[in-house]
């Protein structure tokens, strides 16, 4: 492959995409906390990027400089708007394009978007195509998905090791799973013995359940993988990319602080017309945990009308 891959340390820790979780701001919290090798986006559909609704869309595309490098997430089902998108998203400055076909929500899959692929074979061929047209070679393209739709099924994976993307992110579970068992990391190294075999050069990225890196070093190491991604991990604690995470010995006013940082962040980067308050409500079980008086807190938090209001809650609770 032409293109260079963002990262050359192995195995590298990645941000997963989370929609309206992981947008720019908490990237940068992220980073001040500790950073991974490579974030992702939010994943951001590309059907909407090409129509009247691209304003309200292009929030989710905002990054900064410390939050490279930073691969672009996208979904959708027409592959002449992922083509457009991939031109634009490299232009961008984008490190790489990533496309998601994993996201087992009820509603995308009935809409033949993201984990619907896995069942319309033809459909998530088009789209790679498509993708890697838009993207000239100029950056790397790649995708993240789940075992399977109903049951774990490695035709799927192998199908898209045999498109010669640059990297292949799975998610230890099958689509109808979501988030209900625990990850499967025994298929997991399948799908990596299959990139042994399929594709050598394809990276392969582990998802699910991961709460530490040194978990993660664990996983990479027991089962050959080039990286880890880590989600969810992050709502346990913000250091969890850290060798050795201080999140736990953190007092009361440190966690406190750290949300004032985040709320101030919001409130520069998207003001009110942007993102409503209440978008910070899913962020107080972060910051606002295992201190006496966290519950009456994050009570009080999520019934602010407004960042002003939220900082003034936070202040007094100092």
């Amino acid at each position: 492959m032409s293109r260079s891959f963002p990262v050359s340390n192995s195995p590298f820790f990645v941000l997963a995409p989370m929609d309206d979780v992981t947008d720019t701001v908490l990237r940068q919290i992220i980073a001040d906390c500790a950073t991974p090798d490579l974030f992702f986006t939010e994943f951001v559909n590309v059907d909407g990027l090409q129509s009247p609704g691209r304003p309200q869309l292009l929030k989710k595309l905002q990054f900064t400089a410390k939050e490279k490098p930073i691969i672009a997430q996208v979904w959708g089902k027409n592959p002449e708007n992922f083509k457009k998108t991939a031109q634009e998203l490299v232009d961008m400055g984008f490190a790489g394009i990533d496309l998601n076909m994993g996201c087992p929500v009820k509603a995308i899959v009935k809409n033949g978007c993201c984990a619907a692929l896995i069942n319309n074979r033809e459909l998530a061929l088009q789209i790679i195509d498509a993708v890697k047209q838009g993207a000239a070679g100029k950056v790397p393209v790649s995708v993240k998905t789940r075992l399977g739709f109903n049951e774990k099924d490695l035709s799927w994976p192998g199908l898209i090791l045999k498109q010669n993307v640059d990297m292949l992110t799975i998610h230890g579970r099958t689509a109808k799973e979501m988030s209900k068992v625990a990850a499967d990391w025994e298929s997991i190294d399948e799908v990596r013995k299959l990139r042994d075999r399929i594709a050598p050069q394809t990276k392969i990225v582990g998802n699910g359940d991961v709460m530490s890196r040194r978990q993660g070093l664990k996983l990479a190491k027991k089962y050959n993988l080039d990286g880890i991604m880590i989600g969810r991990g992050i709502f346990s604690d913000p250091f969890v990319f850290s060798d050795s995470s201080q999140w736990f010995e953190f007092s009361r006013e440190q966690k406190i602080r750290l949300f004032i940082k985040h709320v101030g962040l919001f409130a520069s980067t998207w003001g009110q017309s942007k993102r409503p308050v209440h978008v910070l409500n899913k962020f107080c079980k972060i910051y606002i945990q295992d201190f006496d008086g966290a519950k009456e807190l994050r009570e009080n938090c999520m019934k602010v009308e407004s960042t002003d209001e939220l900082l003034n809650v936070l202040d007094a609770a100092l």
